[in-house]
């Protein structure tokens, strides 16, 4: 296959990331032949990137013989239902990240968050990912999971100097977190799937989770997984102090989902990684890793990096030019990244996806790593509501 044909489902955010990446790969290994979305400004969006077709209803993309590859660039609850009819359509899937969860549409309650057992709610979010694998391996197709971080260069520098100390793993730290999301969906769990730990946390889930499977396999030949998930939830956002404050710099209109959270995830050889997330932090996006070895120091910080530091007195000076994402002003000193999308590795992993159909591999990033990330983050739900660690279940 010389080059491979893509249809985006999804002009948000995520929608965006892609199609903007996607740019570095057209004409030699890519064609984006359609895009599809409910936005009202589609056919402005199809002009913008040069994209032929456009459509309102996703069946329109899988119902044509020119798509390879479906991206899916929508809301985590569409995710299960998208994957399978694309998978029985016979279209390789590109997912955004997390693979889907519990959102309680059998349920009556409003804020389910609050009213349905977590434990529950892991038990389920499980067999959703497993109707996703099901389909895939029925239909013989790829699945990959859009998980930026596992492809970033910092990261991958990161694996690199692992191999090379030969040292054990010992700890890792990892965040992401920001000032709050100003999507609507994000506010309820049955829309969001759960707070700052799922929205957010499933960034550095994957990381962790990813670079204790790569030690593992340079060790042992197999993956070192985890073996149990301690947890805390809170909102912050509550406080009654914080409440009074009359002018709000962080969003809060969470309703039944979490602001913060955190986890201890322990592997099955005794190392440890600990998982912040937060709506609640000023100053742009965080995304860090720290990785402890027995004999050597690993910081990677994506965001903030301190490639550039700038400094204006007043946030008008740099007038439209980007800095950073989710920054609050341009005043004071900041940290502009030459190339977010390069840092973050975002066309680093469309190019994988694109290699993996291409070449008929597999990606680096997949439905093992989604699915692991899921019970992760659900396990961490569940020991935060009943105050203890949860073990995970292992064959």
């Amino acid at each position: 296959m010389e080059r491979v044909r893509i249809g985006v489902v999804g002009t948000g955010l995520s929608g965006h990331f892609h199609l903007n990446n996607y740019s570095k790969l057209r004409g030699s290994k890519v064609d984006v032949v359609a895009v599809c979305s409910k936005d009202a400004d589609l056919a402005t969006v199809a002009k913008a990137y040069g994209i032929p077709d456009n459509y309102d209803d996703f069946r329109r993309i899988l119902e044509r013989k020119d798509v390879d590859v479906v991206d899916l660039c929508v809301s985590t609850d569409l995710h299960e239902a998208f994957c399978i009819e694309t998978a029985r359509a016979g279209k390789h899937i590109i997912c955004e990240k997390p693979l889907t969860g519990y959102f309680g549409k059998d349920q009556k309650a409003e804020h389910i968050g609050f009213e349905v057992s977590k434990k529950l709610m892991l038990k389920e979010a499980l067999r959703s990912c497993d109707r996703v694998a099901k389909a895939v391996a029925e239909n013989h197709v790829k699945f990959m999971y859009a998980e930026n971080w596992v492809y970033a260069p910092p990261f991958v520098k990161l694996k690199n100097l692992i191999k090379a100390s030969g040292g054990t793993v010992l700890d890792i730290r990892a965040e992401e977190s920001h000032s709050g999301s100003a999507a609507a969906y994000s506010r309820k769990w049955k829309t969001s799937g759960g707070g700052a730990l799922m929205r957010l946390g499933a960034h550095p889930v994957g990381g962790v989770l990813h670079l204790k499977h790569y030690e593992g396999i340079l060790k042992y030949g197999k993956p070192i997984r985890p073996k149990s998930v301690t947890a805390e939830v809170k909102q912050h956002t509550k406080i009654e102090s914080f409440l009074k404050e009359k002018k709000k710099y962080i969003v809060s209109a969470w309703e039944d989902v979490e602001d913060w959270g955190v986890m201890v995830i322990n592997f099955e050889d005794n190392s440890t990684a600990t998982v912040f997330s937060s709506d609640g932090v000023l100053g742009g996006v965080r995304n860090t890793l720290s990785v402890y070895l027995s004999n050597a120091v690993v910081n990677v910080n994506m965001n903030p990096n301190n490639v550039l530091q700038v400094y204006a007195p007043e946030p008008h000076i740099f007038g439209d030019e980007y800095i950073a994402e989710k920054l609050e002003t341009k005043a004071g000193w900041n940290f502009p990244s030459p190339d977010e999308d390069w840092v973050r590795g975002y066309p680093q992993e469309l190019e994988d996806f694109v290699d993996a159909v291409r070449l008929n591999r597999e990606p680096i990033s997949g439905i093992d790593l989604a699915r692991d990330v899921v019970e992760a983050i659900y396990a961490g739900y569940a020991s935060a509501e009943e105050g203890k660690r949860l073990l995970l279940k292992r064959e």
